[in-house]
C-alpha cells in the first residue's frame, strides 16, 4: 500500500487556500522530491477560474518549470469542493487536471480538502488521499501522513487563529496583479521559521 508523506509546508498551504476562501471551490499543485516522492510543496492555483483550460495550462506550464529548477517533479493535485458536503474525488473541482498529472507521474496523489475538518483548532488532519490504480483508471483512498503531525497541527491551527491565511497568493491572484508571487516564497520563509518555533 502506498503512503503518501507531506511536509508541515505542504500541508499548511493547502490548508490556507481552503481557508481564505472558505466560500469558494479551490485547487492547486503538489510538488514533490524526485528521489522519495515526499510531498514538500503546495502551489495554489484558482479560486474562480477552476474550469478555464487556458489559464489553467500557463499555470501549470510555469508550475513545471519552477519545479524543474527547484529539482522537484509535479506529484499531485489538490482540491476543496465549494460544497460542505462533497468531499470525494467524483465531485472534486477540475479533476481533469489530476488526471493530466497522473498520466506524466504515475505516483500522483490526488487530495481532497476535508471540509467538515476544516476548523480554527485543527485537531485532526484535514485532507483525504487518493492515488490512481493503473488496472481501472479509478482513484481509490490510500493512507496519508503529515510529517511532525501533531507540531504541524498546532502551528497551523495557531496560524489560523491569527489569520495567516489572508497572506497566501494563488494564481488567480497572480493574473490579477503579476507581482502577487503565486510560489509564495515570503510565505514559505515565514512557515519555516514559525513551525521552528513547535
Amino acid at each position: 500500500m502506498t503512503v503518501y508523506k507531506f511536509t508541515e509546508r505542504a500541508y499548511a498551504k493547502m490548508i490556507f487556500h481552503a481557508a481564505k476562501y472558505p466560500h469558494l471551490a479551490v485547487n492547486g499543485v503538489l510538488l514533490g522530491t524526485k528521489e522519495s516522492g515526499e510531498i514538500v510543496d503546495a502551489i495554489p492555483l484558482f479560486h474562480q477560474c477552476l474550469y478555464v483550460t487556458p489559464m489553467a495550462e500557463v499555470a501549470l506550464l510555469q508550475i513545471d518549470a519552477f519545479a524543474q529548477r527547484e529539482n522537484l517533479v509535479v506529484a499531485g493535485y489538490y482540491a476543496a469542493p465549494e460544497n460542505f458536503y462533497e468531499n470525494s474525488v467524483e465531485r472534486a473541482p477540475a479533476g481533469k487536471i489530476a488526471d493530466k498529472i497522473q498520466e506524466n507521474y504515475k505516483n500522483a496523489c490526488f487530495v481532497i480538502i476535508e471540509n467538515k475538518l476544516m476548523t480554527l483548532d485543527q485537531k485532526s488532519e484535514a485532507i483525504k488521499v487518493y492515488n490512481c490504480c493503473s488496472d481501472s483508471g479509478r482513484w481509490s483512498q490510500v493512507k496519508g501522513l503529515i510529517l511532525k503531525s501533531n507540531i504541524t497541527l498546532q502551528a497551523v491551527a495557531a496560524l489560523l487563529q491569527r489569520g495567516a491565511m489572508k497572506e497566501i497568493i494563488d494564481f488567480d491572484n497572480h493574473l490579477d496583479n503579476p507581482e502577487n508571487d503565486w510560489t509564495n516564497q515570503f510565505l514559505n520563509q515565514d512557515l519555516q521559521k514559525i513551525l521552528a518555533m513547535y
